[in-house]
């Protein structure tokens, strides 16, 4: 018998914002909870929503300056007020505890929920989040001085890429030419649709600049693995031109429940592999839930 959970698209007004969210499968099953990064949304699930329903009640948010989600003009744009926007979204919706999936931006957002309540995570989904300084290699060295001194000289050395090319980068920019094909082009043409409306690129700017506050809750977040050890799967794109491959192992020295594996495949893996992520998702959650 075929036995499909179809992904229900939904608007709720919570924190003062009108958050868009994806959510699919039985709410008595364990929660996961699905955070994108830059510059995408909620539609990243969009493979996987329906696998992973078949062992969890899945919600996956468009965050507060992304996809579909409408916040008001004097909305903070910081990731410690998207974790509180999220956290109401959970409490509306009666999702008490989940599993965390860290990604690019994604990841301080389920890194505030974890700090700020530890026995509501149940585990952590690492795809290509970092949380160490291991993994910020030479090319943050800009991105660096500027959050250390946001002068309109440091801002001027910045790389340009909130633009459309920008957005094509974050999908297949410095990554192996075997690999493009792999890629359909509509993720990076909708994402800048929705980055493209007025006022928006400024909005991710703003975003960019709370990374450094990020940046400097490392220490923290290296305590709260090696406090609480979260049961935790590594999903990693080898090819990630934004994070280094040392930070895979930044997380194993700190989390001795880790099950790893890492692809031949770029920052965006879910577009590649999904059909294995979603696999090996399942599998985890349903290892974690019983041991």
């Amino acid at each position: 018998m075929l036995n499909v959970h179809k992904a229900k698209h939904r608007t709720v007004e919570v924190d003062g914002v009108k958050l868009f969210y994806r959510e699919a499968g039985r709410r008595a099953a364990s929660g996961v909870l699905l955070l994108h990064g830059q510059p995408s949304s909620s539609y990243s699930f969009r493979d996987v929503m329906s696998p992973l329903a078949e062992v969890a009640w899945v919600v996956a948010p468009d965050l507060p300056g992304f996809g579909f989600t409408e916040a008001s003009e004097d909305y903070e744009y910081t990731f410690e007020a998207m974790a509180r926007t999220v956290d109401a979204l959970t409490r509306e919706i009666g999702l008490e505890r989940f599993f965390l999936y860290v990604h690019d931006f994604g990841a301080p957002v389920a890194y505030y929920l974890a700090l700020a309540r530890p026995d509501r995570v149940l585990g952590l989904i690492i795809q290509n989040g970092n949380a160490h300084e291991e993994g910020l290699g030479p090319d943050w060295e800009p991105n660096k001085a500027y959050w250390a001194d946001p002068t309109p000289e440091n801002r001027a050395r910045l790389p340009q890429w909130l633009n459309f090319e920008g957005v094509r980068h974050t999908y297949v920019g410095d990554i192996p030419d075997r690999l493009k094909p792999l890629f359909a082009p509509d993720g990076w043409h909708l994402d800048w649709e929705r980055m493209s409306r007025p006022g928006l690129v400024e909005i991710q700017f703003r975003i960019f600049e709370d990374y450094g506050r990020y940046v400097a809750r490392f220490p923290e977040i290296s305590a709260y693995h090696r406090d609480h050890q979260p049961p935790s799967l590594m999903l990693w794109g080898r090819h990630d031109p934004y994070f280094e491959i040392e930070e895979v192992l930044a997380y194993a020295r700190e989390l001795d429940r880790l099950d790893m594996h890492i692809y031949d495949a770029a920052h965006l893996l879910l577009e590649t592999h999904h059909q294995e992520c979603a696999a090996l998702m399942c599998e985890f959650i349903q290892d974690a839930r019983s041991s």
